[in-house]
């Protein structure tokens, strides 16, 4: 009887699996109903090509809006770094005086670069631009003053940096006056941050109906394969095993719908191109409109996904686990 026990036991524990035999078969039945979860899409083409369109379309527009708000904001950020800072001199300060000036000033840790526009200059600059050009021939004197243009670096070139820049370059005593004409900046700056808001807020109650969309969708799912799902449980199928295809079915509607949005985004820019270089070449500006990046391209798969492993989550544990099997 002891050799008997003793061969039972033998057997047994060579039967028994490893624990890298036990992963590899769990990758494989997830790989096995992954591929099945396409498949049952793909026998439904018309059902699965409406519900993809519908959550690409869905993620279109936050896409778009964000690809809105980073060109707004590289056009924005382009005019921060443009600021300028005129100092008008004194009538009675001479050219000496004012290279002086100019000297002093590039000396300002704050200060990138300046340029030096004497009035001689300003007034044929006025004369060519204004129309006024023979009127102004009659002029006894030059009315206009020097003027020294001063470029902050890229770390002065904020609003309330060059403000403070401004104050302690009226100081010098040749400058009678300075101009920065900042508001617009201002107001551009809080008109940006209020479309980034909005953006956001939009974006997220458009993300939300992308995971009821696809919650719905896997709902109905589950409800056409109520009896199929009885009869795995009869079985003893477990939990993970019946809720998993389901799951995968949110992945892959995720995964193509956040692929339809790319390219459908993509065909919108490459549309507004044309019209928006024409526009731009119009005000002598060699803008580019900047379209998603390989890695918010990747953020926008992962989101897709990510959604729709959410929204299936949802539909699974709130109705596989109420279909249970009927007992006669």
């Amino acid at each position: 009887m002891s050799l008997l026990f003793d061969a039972r036991n033998r057997g047994a524990k060579v039967n028994r699996k490893t624990w890298t035999q036990e992963l590899v078969m769990f990758l494989l039945n997830n790989l096995r109903q992954m591929v099945a979860s396409l498949g049952n899409m793909w026998r439904t083409p018309s059902a699965s090509f409406m519900t993809i369109a519908v959550l690409g379309l869905s993620l279109t527009l936050p896409a778009t809006l964000h690809v809105l708000v980073k060109n707004v904001q590289n056009v924005s950020s382009s005019f921060d770094n443009a600021s300028e800072i005129s100092l008008f001199i004194k009538q009675e300060v001479s050219a000496k005086d004012s290279r002086n000036l100019l000297a002093r000033i590039n000396l300002y840790p704050e200060v990138q670069s300046t340029e030096y526009i004497s009035a001689e200059q300003g007034m044929a600059e006025f004369k060519a631009l204004s129309g006024f050009g023979k009127a102004l021939n009659y002029l006894d004197s030059n009315p206009l003053p020097a003027v020294v243009l001063v470029r902050p670096t890229a770390s002065h070139s904020a609003p309330e940096a060059a403000q403070v820049l401004l104050e302690k370059l009226q100081q010098e005593r040749e400058v009678a006056l300075g101009k920065l004409d900042i508001e617009w900046l201002q107001r551009l700056n809080s008109i940006v941050q209020l479309l980034q808001e909005s953006v956001y807020t939009l974006g997220l109650l458009l993300l939300c109906a992308v995971v009821l969309i696809i919650g719905n969708t896997i709902r109905l799912s589950i409800m056409n394969k109520r009896e199929e799902i009885e009869v795995m449980k009869l079985v003893g199928a477990t939990e993970g095993f019946i809720q998993r295809p389901f799951l995968y079915t949110g992945i892959w509607y995720g995964f193509f719908g956040g692929f339809m949005a790319f390219l459908v985004l993509e065909v919108m820019l490459w549309w507004l191109d044309t019209a928006i270089t024409r526009v731009a070449a119009s005000y002598d500006n060699d803008f580019v409109l900047q379209g998603l990046t390989f890695g918010e391209f990747g953020y926008l798969m992962l989101t897709a996904i990510g959604l729709g492993f959410c929204g299936s989550m949802i539909s699974v544990r709130r109705y596989v686990s109420q279909i249970e099997p009927e007992m006669l």
